[in-house]
Parts: C-alpha cells; structure tokens; sequence
C-alpha cells in the first residue's frame, strides 16, 4: 500500500512536469504565429499566467474546486501540482486567440478570476465535489476524462466573449475582405506544437490518476496511445485537405490539425478502443480546417485557430464518447450546455466589467507601433525592421 502511494504521488508529479512544457508550448506557439512587433508582449502574457493562475488556484480555486486537499492515494500535495498544472491552459486558450490587440493587465486581471472563481466551479460540478449534485443541472455523469470540456471549452468560451467585447486586430477585416496576416516564426509555431503534444501525454495519461497497479498502468499507456493517435489522424487529414482543396501543405494548418485531434480524444481516451481516435481525430481536423473559415467569415478574429481548435473540437470530442463508448450522449451534452451557458456568460460579464475600468483593447496607433513598445518597453527582435 505504501508502495503504491509512492509509485502514484511519482506519477502524478511526472505527468505534472509534462503538463508544464505545454506553458512554453503555448508561448511558442503564439510567439511564432504573431507578428516579430507583438512577440515581447506574448511572451510575457504566457509567463503572467502561470504565475497568476498557479498562484490564485492555489489559494483560493483548489479549495472551492474539491472542498479539501486530503488525499488519500497519493501526497496531497503532488494532487494538487497535478491540478494547478491545468489552470493556466483555459487562460493560455484565451489569451492566444486576443494576441496583437489586447494588454496584459486587464488580461491578468481576468486570469485571477478565472483561476480561483470559474474554472474552479467548472470542476467543482464534474470533477470536484459537485455542489449540484442532485439537482436538474447535475453534470457528473458527462464522462471527461482531461477536459474537453471543463479545460477546453472552459477557455474557449471565455475567448468568445472576449473576441465580443474587444473586437479583431487593427485591419484585419477591410472593406468586407479579410486581410491576411502571416505567421513571423514558422519554426518557433513548429516547436510549441510539439511541445503541447509532449505535455498532452501527462494531460491525458496523468488523469488516470494512478499507475501502481497492472491494471492501471495498461489503462495509462493505452490513454497515451489514444492521445498520440487522434493527433497523428488529426494533422494527416488537414495534410489531405490542404494538398486536395490548395495544392499545398500548409504547415500551420497542420499543426492546428494535429491539436484539434488531441483536443478530440480529451474527454475518452481511457475508454476508446485502438482504432476509435483515428475516426475521432480525423474529424477534429477537418472540423478546424472548416472552422477556421467559418470564424473568419463571421469576423470573429483569432489569430491562433483556438477557437476551432478548443472549442469546436472541445464540444466534437466531448460528444464523441458517447458515439465510440458506452456513455449517455445525454449526459455529455448536458454538460457540454450547462458549461458552455455558465463559462461564456459568467466570463462576458466579468471581463465585459474589467473592459470598463481598464481596457482591454489597444488603440489603433499602440497596436501599429506593436505592444512590444507599448506594453513590455522591449522588443524581441530589435534588430528587425517591424513590419505593420
């Protein structure tokens, strides 16, 4: 007994180390795909974050989430690591899709809020101790194991309303055309991809929750084997779709493909069988591929594809547990709704009230000089001739 408790506390702060590279993988990501003026300011976004977020969580959000840090399994204290590993992420889905026009105080802001208040209640009625048992919006039953919903959408909600209230980049969306604008790092875009896909084997394998028996450590390879197959099934379909629809292979596309099927197989990848994350994969990139057209035709602008990605993809995957397992697809759309109604109304508000004492929004001239300048006084590329 003993032994097992050290076996899964190690587990536990493993899969909390690979949790942890997904932080540089989500500022790389963003650093790559932004403009070289912006990329300071995303950077430090991402670093703020975690510090923010780890730091409200573990004051006020772990508590409100679970009601107690006992544990009986493992240390408490590698349980809560485990759990403040994933707060920032519904942040880090939100403060890529605002990139190149939003400040990082207000953004701050908003991080505290959403680590000690909304995303600890998400958990708190899935995961956590459920102050609704019982009544008509219990969600218990929806099955998510690494949060296609309570991660995934969480974020992406709360990035819907922030798109509402802030609005797109300066010109991005000209006398009814869109105005594309290029990715500044394509290798740095490259590397935080794979640095997510990394951490997304301790996001998924490490909500097991326990490898100290044999039972458990087949269930933990065969959640990572799932995870690794909806992205391989994700970025080969965009791959297809790209080469058929464009004669070419748009490596970012790619990448956003491949993320979009992890996301996919989030919520099932301990009770998918081999070949179910190929199907579900596979739909979660053509799903960005047409959801990234969608959402710019709506003007809703995201630099980054997270909503397609997270959203689109976190609701797909969510929803797919009850197609390819043995789960009520009552149960996962009513949490799907339940989440989607409390995240996106209780983040529009909140950050609809920050907007008005300090804005979000950069003005059009900050955003033309770039917020390197304007918020961080430090470029990362001084030497570079900044494009506008």
């Amino acid at each position: 007994m003993e032994m097992n408790y050290v076996i899964d506390t190690l587990f536990a702060l493993f899969a909390m180390t690979l949790i942890i590279f997904m932080v540089p993988g989500f500022a790389m990501l963003e650093a790559g795909l932004v403009r070289t003026k912006n990329v300071t300011a995303v950077l430090t976004t991402n670093i703020m974050i975690y510090a923010v977020a780890s730091m409200a969580f573990m004051l006020i959000g772990y508590s409100l989430a679970f009601g107690s840090w006992d544990n009986d399994g493992m240390s408490k204290w590698a349980a809560f690591l485990f759990q403040m590993a994933f707060v920032g992420k519904t942040v880090n889905i939100m403060s890529g899709g605002v990139s190149e026009r939003t400040r990082i105080v207000p953004l701050t802001f908003f991080t505290v809020l959403m680590a000690a208040l909304i995303y600890p209640l998400v958990v708190n009625v899935t995961w956590g101790a459920n102050i609704l048992e019982g009544t008509l919006f219990d969600i218990s039953s929806m099955h998510d194991l690494a949060g296609c919903t309570v991660i995934h959408s969480t974020g992406a909600w709360a990035l819907l309303a922030a798109i509402l209230i802030i609005g797109p980049r300066r010109g991005r969306y000209k006398n009814g055309k869109i105005r594309v604008i290029p990715a500044s790092n394509i290798p740095l875009v490259v590397l935080g991809a794979l640095l997510l896909w990394i951490g997304w084997f301790g996001f998924n394998g490490g909500s097991v929750g326990s490898i100290s028996s044999k039972e458990n450590a087949d269930l933990v390879a065969l959640t990572i084997m799932n995870t690794n197959t909806g992205g391989l099934a994700g970025a080969i379909m965009v791959g297809l779709l790209m080469y058929f629809k464009y004669k070419r292979l748009d490596i970012t596309m790619i990448l956003n493909g491949a993320l979009g099927g992890l996301v996919s197989v989030t919520a099932g990848a301990d009770v998918f069988n081999m070949y179910a994350p190929i199907y579900i994969g596979a739909i979660g990139g053509v799903i960005v591929v047409y959801g990234v057209w969608l959402f710019d035709k709506l003007k809703l602008d995201d630099p980054v594809g997270a909503l397609s990605v997270h959203l689109l993809n976190g609701i797909w995957g969510t929803i797919a547990v009850a197609l390819f397992a043995d789960v009520s697809l009552w149960g996962q759309l009513k949490g799907v709704l339940v989440v989607g109604v409390f995240a996106f109304t209780s983040s529009f508000m909140l950050i609809y009230i920050i907007n008005k004492i300090t804005p979000f929004r950069a003005s059009d001239d900050e955003q033309l000089q770039g917020l390197d300048i304007e918020e961080c006084g430090l470029e990362a590329y001084a030497e570079f001739k900044r494009g506008i």
